[in-house]
C-alpha cells in the first residue's frame, strides 16, 4: 500500500532557495538514475527541475522511454503517477510527492460503482457492450476495461475509440466523464435521447428497476446505444 513519507524538519522549515538548491544537487547526483516528470499544470519553481513536461499520457510515455532510470518522480496527482507506473519497468519506483494530490475527474467513479453499473447492465443487455474510460481514470479502472476487452481513450482520440468500440459491440459503458463521452457520441451522430446517464447513488442507476425495468431495457436497447457513468464531486 502506497504511504505518504513525512518530510524532515530540516526539509520543511529550509527557505525557498535552499530547498531549490538540494533539488539540483540531488538530481546532479543520482544522474540518469533519477526522472521527474512535470505536469503542465505544476508551478515554475517545480517545472524548472523537470525532465520531462506535459499532459499526463505524454508523460507515462515519457517514463517509458527510459528505463536506466531507477527512481520516477511525477509531479502530478495520483492517476497520473499509476500510468505512469503501469508503463515503467517493475524494478522502477515512480514516486508521488504528495499521495493527497487527487483529480476530481478520476474521482468521479470508483471501481465499486463501475462493477456494480456493469452488472446491472449485463444482466439486461448480455455482453453486447464495451466498457471504455477516459485516461483521467484510476487504474482500477484501467484494469477493468481491460478485462472486459474495453479501451483507454484520451480527449483526443475519444471519437477513434468509440468507432472503434461500435465496430465490436452495439453499446458503450462510458466513464467517468459523461460530456466527453455524450458530446463525442453526439458529434458521431448518436441522438442524446440515445444515451442513458448512470447515477450511482440511485437504484439501477435511476434508470428503474422492479416494474420499471422494461423501460429501462429499451433505453439502454438498440444499436449504438451509450451508458455513462456520473459520479459526484468529492
Amino acid at each position: 500500500m502506497p504511504v505518504q513519507v513525512g518530510l524532515p524538519e530540516g526539509v520543511r522549515g529550509a527557505p525557498a532557495g535552499e530547498l531549490q538548491e538540494r533539488i539540483v544537487r540531488a538530481k546532479k547526483a543520482l544522474g540518469r538514475r533519477l526522472l521527474v516528470l512535470g505536469h503542465h499544470y505544476q508551478r515554475d519553481e517545480v517545472i524548472r527541475h523537470a525532465d520531462f513536461t506535459g499532459d499526463s499520457f505524454k508523460l507515462a510515455q515519457s517514463a517509458a522511454s527510459r528505463p536506466e532510470a531507477d527512481y520516477i518522480v511525477f509531479c502530478g496527482v495520483h492517476f497520473m503517477a499509476e500510468s505512469a507506473d503501469v508503463l515503467s519497468a517493475p524494478r522502477q519506483a515512480v514516486l508521488l510527492p504528495d499521495m493527497n494530490a487527487g483529480c476530481t475527474m478520476a474521482d468521479m467513479a470508483e471501481i465499486e460503482q463501475v462493477e456494480t453499473c456493469w452488472e446491472d447492465l449485463t444482466a439486461v443487455v448480455g455482453e453486447e457492450v464495451l466498457p471504455v474510460t477516459y485516461m483521467n481514470s484510476t487504474a482500477a479502472l484501467k484494469a477493468f476495461v481491460g478485462r472486459h476487452g474495453g479501451a483507454v481513450c484520451t480527449s483526443s482520440n475519444a471519437r477513434a475509440v468509440l468507432e472503434w468500440a461500435f465496430r465490436r459491440k452495439p453499446r458503450v459503458l462510458f466513464f467517468p466523464d459523461q460530456h466527453l463521452g455524450r458530446n463525442t457520441a453526439y458529434r458521431m451522430g448518436i441522438p442524446l435521447e440515445s444515451m442513458a446517464v448512470w447515477d450511482p447513488y440511485e437504484d439501477r442507476g435511476g434508470l428503474g428497476g422492479g416494474a420499471g425495468l422494461g423501460e429501462w431495457r429499451r433505453a439502454v436497447g438498440g444499436r449504438h446505444r451509450q451508458r455513462g457513468q456520473r459520479g459526484g464531486l468529492r
